[in-house]
């Protein structure tokens, strides 16, 4: 496998590739893309990057009060933290996670990416974070009504944008355990991403083709596609934009997974969107799940992965985040990884 991390000088640019990835081509577009026997219920995660690992700990878990779940390394270049946070067990559709890269450059948001991160609140929440989000100096703005949603946006301290969405009737439970944050405003999970692209068409012929995802309606500036698995954390938002297009370093989304619920069914996924002309990764072993890769035509890296086997495989539910674990591959290797990574703390290890 093949990473890059950043260049010989902090503050170089960072990109992130996975194996097989440098070898994959946005999709074609204009091309006519068949509907496939399989699809999506959900997103299952979306990964991002990120410049100093305190930092983001304490970002994500004290302040939007969601759990590390798992403290492991990228698996295609182990001198690097990857950081996952969710609910209490780490349930596919509540997860965000980073690699983080100290001294990385900051990104640019831009046509080419996902440019905002949405998570579901009650709706009789959304004032509890404004004022939350105030009264700790959190980059965000008034909330805003966008179709029939209340909408309130910030900005994580690398730039990352993410939204809070009333949502009513989510039936996630989200994670109470951070103290500071009341089960009843707890996040949820997620709830949509959006995708900046140049053309709106041949990104939308792959999400409603290749992918079976139900248009649902246009708004003045954003289309919207729904998974039909039921599920919740199941839309997609497409933005045309003039804009130019982003560059992927600290505070971009580095891409966006959707879920399969098992293996057998990944498989033929994989073999279905050959069949169609996308070039596709080989299945990846991120001992949490296993995973593909392909582009969608705006050049969005898109991730299938599957929800099992988990995050308790390799500890208990109640050390979830607390130690850093490795996959057997690299466990020989552990003395130098872990030599190589800065101490991270969560904040009720710092308290104690």
């Amino acid at each position: 496998m093949t990473a890059i991390g950043p260049g010989t000088f902090p503050g170089d640019p960072v990109e992130v590739i996975i194996e097989g990835e440098e070898r994959l081509p946005a999709a074609r577009e204009g091309s006519t893309m068949p509907e496939l026997s399989v699809a999506p219920h959900g997103l299952h995660h979306v990964t991002a990057i990120a410049e100093d690992p305190q930092r983001n700990v304490d970002f994500y878990t004290t302040v939007l009060g969601l759990r590390l779940v798992k403290r492991t390394v990228n698996f295609d270049a182990p001198d690097t933290y990857h950081l996952y946070y969710g609910d209490e067990s780490g349930q596919p559709s509540t997860l965000l996670t980073f690699f983080p890269w100290p001294g990385v450059q900051g990104g640019r948001q831009g046509t080419g990416l996902t440019t905002a991160t949405a998570f579901s609140v009650p709706p009789e929440a959304v004032g509890w974070w404004q004022r939350r989000l105030k009264d700790l100096g959190v980059d965000a703005d008034d909330p805003v009504a966008r179709s029939d949603e209340e909408v309130l946006r910030l900005r994580d301290p690398d730039g990352l944008v993410i939204e809070l969405v009333a949502s009513d009737g989510d039936s996630r439970s989200g994670w109470d355990g951070a103290g500071a944050v009341p089960a009843d405003d707890a996040i949820r999970g997620l709830y949509s991403i959006t995708m900046t692209e140049q053309q709106l068409d041949p990104t939308a012929e792959m999400l409603a083709g290749l992918l079976s995802m139900e248009f649902t309606h246009n708004t003045a500036d954003r289309t919207r596609f729904v998974m039909t698995g039921g599920a919740d954390g199941t839309a997609v938002d497409v933005l045309p934009s003039k804009d130019d297009r982003g560059l992927q370093a600290a505070g971009t989304v580095h891409h966006v997974a959707f879920r399969a619920p098992d293996g057998e069914t990944q498989a033929r996924w994989r073999e279905e969107l050959i069949e169609a002309g996308v070039q596709v990764t080989d299945i990846l072993d991120r001992q949490y799940f296993t995973s593909i890769y392909f582009r969608e035509p705006g050049g969005v890296l898109l991730e299938i992965a599957t929800d099992q086997p988990g995050f308790t495989v390799d500890e208990p539910l109640l050390e979830l985040g607390r130690h850093l674990k490795l996959p057997p591959w690299l466990e020989p290797d552990r003395d130098q990884i872990e030599a190589s990574l800065p101490a991270i703390r969560l904040p009720s290890e710092a308290a104690g």
